[in-house]
This record gives structure tokens, C-alpha cells and sequence, in this order.
């Protein structure tokens, strides 16, 4: 449960601030009890944001529709999740109260009240704003109902050769049960009478998943002017090849949503794999949390999959054709003039060359000064990737450490590990497996790194591994050196060009040394407790954190310089809030900067009126995570990889670095800056849990896309002179 804490037995331990006492101000009476906001209705309140930009007209109308493809994938993965948990609990007897003390029954009602609007709205803003929107841009999506004979035509050869040889249709009937429906497919359900019994049927049909969602009506059209059908209108209106014989009463789309979360036993690590291969198959059988079908169905068909599947009438989702938007991540078609202007990353000026022919050699530039890397703005693929990969092929390395949370299919990241191994470097490679969705991929990763030699760990029992660490340890003039990558975003050059996301380079030797203990915990038994530029989590980093903050509050009550500015994913952590709301009674003016959920509750006078809570979405996925404490003006920032939830502060391995360096100090600073000005296009929360979006100012102008204005100010950083 989210409230647990992870007994003190994986060494994870820090010498820092040992005289601070975390228990200070818990259940502080001068705070309100209803302080905080319901953690799942802020989850919502996030997906609505992400509406809210495909709604925009201002927007390019393709990215409009990625929107809508976003909001339905995130909407799914909170039902298979946080909802199936929920649920979980209450059958199991575990339902303890949420974050704002309410049972969970009731929470789930609230969850089906504010998704049921969010659906309708986001049906709405397909069928009423994006699809005029496209067809107004050439990009028509049609029914069936709507093409010439001469379309259906063409579209029936199509069905013949390419769809209907992998369909499956499936009857139900005494001598062949109710088929089992699995999870996000979408289906026909097909009420049929049969002229040779005079009785009634049922057969449901899986649309296959491995077709394109949407099809061309015209391949000869050009790209300007093209017409989709969806597959699953294209199926419906050729039922008749699929039950001949049979006439057609009625046929109708549905799509089923099942728990999808993975819960195993960690008892014994050798066999973690074993154990989660089995509860991944154990995941498509999960049991059904929601129902979706489409508006015109009939209600003996409601029935029929209502009864079958065993869902409440509070879990059935009645929505307009088409079901299932994330298909619109299919609609791909060449219009760059209905995307965002390409932005293409540059080189981070470190790691450029005096003149542009030159090789480049990141371990000298490395050498040189710590470098702060910002993703997408600067490229993945010229630093964390060229690191790595030229440490791999560097026969002055000795030894690569990383940690492996998420990769993409094709990882380069693995294959430099690989070769590495292969050439007689000692590779460590730790294989976080449990990392949710990505499972059976980190699985296959795992056995190829193992097969080329790579020393692969999982990490300790009971945690996730989820820092962001690389250690490279080189051999120089009769030495050994140590190279270090700590970052807030996974190993993914795919997710890198996507995903906002920081990462230090260092040749910081005390750097290198906390990185070299961390690794020998989480691969071996070494108890090293002591870190220096390190916070650590499960059992050190919320002291340190509490410590820092409760270090601003003490200096706002004596009449000193204070302030506190945080950029993370989610602000959940009670302990945490609790601290920031102390911080803001006594003067210290506090930034937070999240994109997804915040239980803290901004301007209420007397608790946090000093506290101001932003957002921002765009095109990059805000992802890095930032802590910065005035100090007195010494200031200290750290970026890495925890968010303040209980998941991360307590059972799982993350890693933050101090940033030293004057000049990336200053850079955050900006970064903070620019977020929180009122002329940047962002959401303000206010004290009742309600984000309004400012995008516009009082003469209906644009604010400023701070994630625009970011890559033209990076983009144009100067090459160093060359020294000769």
C-alpha cells in the first residue's frame, strides 16, 4: 500500500543530516485535516489539461488528433492501474482510506462520475471540433454509409484479400460458451437470426489488432485531399461473408478494459523472472473494470455483454463510434503542414568539436566540466548515447555500470553494452524488470545481455531500480577515472526526442565514487552508507528533502533570504506537503512546477498562500525532475529521478545529484523563472483543486510556448573556439 515503508535492510543509507528528526511536525495541529486534494480526481484533472490542448484550434490539427490519442492511451492505463486497484482493494478487505481520508467505494464513484464527463467530452471533441477540423484540411474520416458504389467496390476487393482472411468470427451457443474478451480489443458484438432454426444468435468478432485502425478509401488519392474508414466500419458493413446464410439484426462495437497490474512475490530474486512471466500471462485474464460500447446498442446486446462479463452498470462507458481514439495514433500521413514545425535537437555545446570536421571525444570534453544536458532540446543521440557508445568501443575502458529501466525495441543502448561485453570490458547491467507495461520487453533484454556476457543484476528485493545511472571507469596515464551519467529520464532514445529530460556528465571524481558504492548495493551486499553528491532513495532522500525545506522554513522565521522551487511528475507525498505548507506559513516563497498529480492545495490563506503550483503541456512530455533551496543564497539544486510519491520515496531506488557548477545554477534558475512568469503559457491550480489555463493575455494575443522559445535560445549556443 502506498503508505508502507521499507524496512532498513538494503543498505541504502546516508550519513547526512543524521541529526534531523523527520517525525517533527507530523500530524502538525496547525494545519488543516482537509488539506490536501484526492491524488486519482487530480490524475483526471491532469488527463483533462491534455484534452484541453486537443481542443486548442490553434493547434496543428494532426497534433490535435495525437492529443486525443494521448488522452485515450493515459485513460486506459489509469483504469488498468490505479482504478484495478483500487477495486483490488476492496475485495480483498484492504481498502484502507485514500490521501484525503475517504473509502475507497466512494472514490471509485467519484472516479466514475468524472470519467464518464471526460469521455463524453473527449467523444465530443473528436466527433464536433477534430474531425471538421481535419476534413476541413483534407483529411476526411467517412462512414461506410457516406462512400459511391464505386468506393465500396474497391473497398470490398480490399476486405477480400486483406482483412477477412485473418478474421475470426465466434458463435455462442450451448456448444461453444462466451468467448473470452481481451483486454483493450475492440470487437463486434453480432446478433444474427438463423433461417434454418428460426432462432436467434450471437457471435462476437475481435477486430485484428495488427491491421492499420484506420484505411485509405482511395489509394490514388493524393495526400492532400484522403478519406479513411475506420477497420472496424469496413468489417461491419461485410458481415455477410462471415455468416452466410445468416441475416444480420444488429452489430455493435465494444471494447473491454481489464486489470493489467502485476502484483508478485519477490521472495527469492533467482526466480523474479519466473515469477513475473507467469503473472504476465496471469494479466490478460484479469477481471474487467470497464466496458465501453457504442451509443446505438441495443439494450438485449447491453445485456448479454453486461451479464457475461460481469460488469456494474457504473463500469458501462456509452459512447459515439468510433470507440477506442488511441487508434488515431495510426493516422499517418505526410503533412508536415499540419504538424508542429520540425525541430531537429542540436549538440550540446560542450560536447562540439573546435571545428566541425573534427572527431568528437566526449570523454575530453567530460574532463573539461560537468555538462547539463536538457532533452529533446539538446540531442540524446551526440551525449548519453555517443558516452556510451564510445566507451564501448574505447579500449582504454575497463568497466561500464548502468541501470536499464525502459529502452526502446531496438536499443542502441543495449547493443553498446553488448559490444562492450563482447570485447572483454566487465559490463554491469541492471535490468529493472518490473517496470510496468514494459515487462516482457526488459525480460527479452535482459536474457540477450546475459547470452553476450553482461553481468545482469535486478536489483534489491522488495524495491524497484528506477535512478538513471551510467559509470564508465577508464584507464589514464597509470590511473583509473571515473565517468558518470545521472539523469531524469530513461535510457529511450525514441522517448528521449519526445520526453523533457535532464542528465549531468561528470568526471567529478566524489561523483564517481558515490555512483561506484550505489552500484556495489544494488549488485552485491555492501553496506556503504555515505554519499556526497548524492540523495538517495528508499532511506535517505525524503529526510534529506524534509531537512532542506525545513532548513528555508527556520531561516524565513528568523528574517533571512528563503525560497524553495520543485519540478516533478506528481506532488503526493504527505510528509513532503506538510513541510511545504510549514514553509509558506512561515514566509518561504514556494514554486512548484508538475505535470501530472498534485494533492498539495495552493492559496489557502493561512496554510499556502505562498505557494504557487504551475503546469505545462506540450509537444515534449515535461519529465525531469528539479529541487532547488535557496540556502542563504549557497544556492543547492538537484535533478534526478524521484517524484514525491510514496513509490518513490519509499520503495523504490532513486537518485538525485547536487548541481555545482555556476552556471547550470543559473540556467535552472531561468528555467524556474520563465515556467512561473505569467507571460509563459502554463495551468495555475488554485485552493479547490481547479486548473485554469492561461494562454492568452487580456488582448487574446498568445503567451509565450516556453518549450518553443527553449529550443530556439538552446539551438543557438556557439561552438567553443578551437584551441590549437
Amino acid at each position: 500500500m502506498d503508505g508502507d515503508n521499507i524496512p532498513g535492510t538494503s543498505g541504502l543509507e546516508s550519513e547526512l543530516d543524521d541529526d534531523f528528526d523527520p517525525q517533527i511536525g507530523k500530524n502538525d495541529p496547525a494545519l488543516p485535516s482537509e488539506r490536501y486534494l484526492d491524488r486519482e480526481l487530480s490524475w483526471l484533472a491532469f488527463n483533462q489539461r491534455v484534452l484541453e490542448l486537443a481542443e486548442d484550434p490553434a493547434l496543428p490539427v494532426l497534433e490535435r488528433a495525437n492529443f486525443l490519442a494521448i488522452f485515450a492511451s493515459n485513460l486506459d492505463e489509469f483504469f488498468m492501474v490505479r482504478v484495478a486497484g483500487l477495486k483490488r482493494r476492496i475485495l480483498t478487505g484492504l481498502a484502507v482510506p485514500t490521501n484525503v481520508g475517504r473509502a475507497p467505494q466512494d472514490v471509485l464513484t467519484d472516479i466514475s462520475q468524472a470519467a464518464h464527463v471526460l469521455q463524453d467530452r473527449h467523444a465530443h471533441a473528436f466527433q464536433e471540433l477534430v474531425r471538421p477540423a481535419l476534413a476541413e484540411h483534407g483529411v476526411d474520416i467517412v462512414t461506410w454509409d457516406s462512400l459511391s458504389d464505386v468506393d465500396r467496390r474497391s473497398l470490398r476487393g480490399y476486405f477480400s484479400n486483406q482483412i477477412f482472411p485473418v478474421l475470426m468470427p465466434l458463435a455462442v451457443d450451448p456448444a461453444h460458451p462466451f468467448p473470452y474478451i481481451s483486454g483493450l480489443s475492440l470487437n463486434l458484438a453480432v446478433r444474427l437470426h438463423s433461417s434454418k432454426t428460426g432462432k436467434q444468435e450471437f457471435a462476437r468478432l475481435k477486430v485484428p489488432s495488427m491491421l492499420p485502425r484506420f484505411v485509405r478509401v482511395d489509394r490514388t488519392e493524393s495526400v492532400d485531399k484522403v478519406r479513411f474508414i475506420t477497420l472496424e466500419d469496413l468489417i461491419a458493413n461485410h458481415l455477410e461473408d462471415l455468416f452466410p446464410g445468416m441475416d444480420i439484426l444488429e452489430h455493435h462495437v465494444f471494447r473491454v478494459t481489464r486489470n493489467e497490474d502485476v502484483v508478485i512475490e519477490e521472495d527469492d530474486t533467482e526466480n523474479l523472472i519466473k515469477a513475473l512471466e507467469k503473472e504476465l500471462l496471469r494479466r490478460r485474464f484479469g477481471p474487467p473494470i470497464r466496458l465501453e460500447v457504442t451509443e446505438d446498442m441495443d439494450e438485449v446486446t447491453l445485456g448479454l455483454l453486461v451479464r457475461e462479463l460481469d460488469v456494474t452498470e457504473q463500469e458501462v462507458y456509452r459512447l459515439p463510434a468510433p470507440l477506442d481514439l488511441g487508434g488515431l495514433f495510426d493516422l499517418r500521413i505526410d503533412r508536415p503542414d499540419l504538424h508542429y514545425v520540425k525541430h531537429v535537437p542540436t549538440t550540446a555545446a560542450q560536447l562540439l568539436t573546435g571545428e566541425p570536421n573534427d572527431e568528437p571525444d566526449i570523454f575530453r570534453a567530460i574532463g573539461r566540466g560537468d555538462i547539463l544536458l536538457h532533452h529533446p532540446y539538446e540531442s540524446f543521440a551526440t551525449s548519453v548515447q555517443a558516452f556510451l557508445e564510445q566507451a564501448a568501443a574505447d579500449p582504454n575502458v575497463l568497466a561500464i555500470k548502468q541501470t536499464l529501466y525502459r529502452t526502446s525495441g531496438d536499443s542502441p543502448i543495449v547493443e553498446a553494452l553488448i559490444a562492450a561485453a563482447e570485447s572483454g570490458k566487465q559490463v554491469l547491467a541492471l535490468v529493472e524488470i518490473k517496470a510496468r507495461f514494459d515487462e516482457q520487453a526488459n525480460i527479452s533484454w535482459a536474457r540477450k545481455l546475459e547470452k553476450a556476457g553482461v553481468h545482469v543484476v535486478y536489483g534489491l528485493v522488495g524495491l524497484k531500480t528506477h535512478c538513471k545511472l551510467a559509470l564508465v571507469v577508464r584507464y589514464e596515464k597509470g590511473v583509473l577515472r571515473h565517468y558518470s551519467h545521472i539523469g531524469t529520464g530513461n535510457y529511450n532514445p525514441k522517448t528521449s526526442r519526445i520526453y523533457e529530460d535532464m542528465g549531468l556528465l561528470t568526471a567529478d571524481d566524489q561523483v564517481g565514487k558515490d555512483l561506484t558504492r550505489l552500484f556495489n548495493e544494488l549488485s552485491g551486499y555492501a553496506i556503504e552508507k555515505k554519499f556526497k553528491r548524492l540523495l538517495v532513495a528508499p532511506l535517505h532522500l525524503r529526510k534529506a528533502l524534509l531537512k532542506r525545506i525545513a532548513d528555508e522554513t527556520e531561516n524565513a522565521l528568523a528574517g533571512k533570504p528563503a525560497g524553495i522551487r520543485i519540478k516533478v511528475n506528481s506532488m503526493v507525498d504527505e510528509d513532503i506537503i506538510d513541510a511545504l505548507y510549514r514553509a509558506s506559513q512561515a514566509g518561504v516563497p514556494v514554486d512548484v512546477w508538475v505535470r501530472g498529480i498534485c494533492s498539495l492545495k495552493p492559496g489557502v490563506l493561512g496554510m499556502s498562500e505562498n505557494i504557487r503550483v504551475r503546469s505545462i503541456l506540450g509537444r515534449y512530455l515535461e519529465h525531469s525532475r528539479i529541487f532547488c533551496f535557496h540556502t542563504l543564497g549557497e544556492t543547492q539544486v538537484f535533478i534526478g529521478s524521484a517524484d514525491m510519491m510514496h513509490r518513490n520515496l519509499d520503495r523504490r531506488v532513486e537518485a538525485l545529484v547536487r548541481l555545482v557548477d555556476p552556471r547550470h545554477l543559473a540556467e535552472v534558475d531561468a528555467l524556474f523563472t520563465r515556467a512561473m512568469d505569467e507571460r509563459t503559457t502554463s495551468w495555475w491550480l488554485d485552493e479547490n483543486g481547479e486548473w485554469t489555463r492561461h494562454h492568452q493575455d487580456a488582448d487574446g494575443k498568445p503567451l509565450d510556448d516556453m518549450q518553443n522559445r527553449l529550443m530556439q535560445q538552446i539551438g543557438q549556443r556557439k561552438r567553443p573556439v578551437s584551441r590549437r
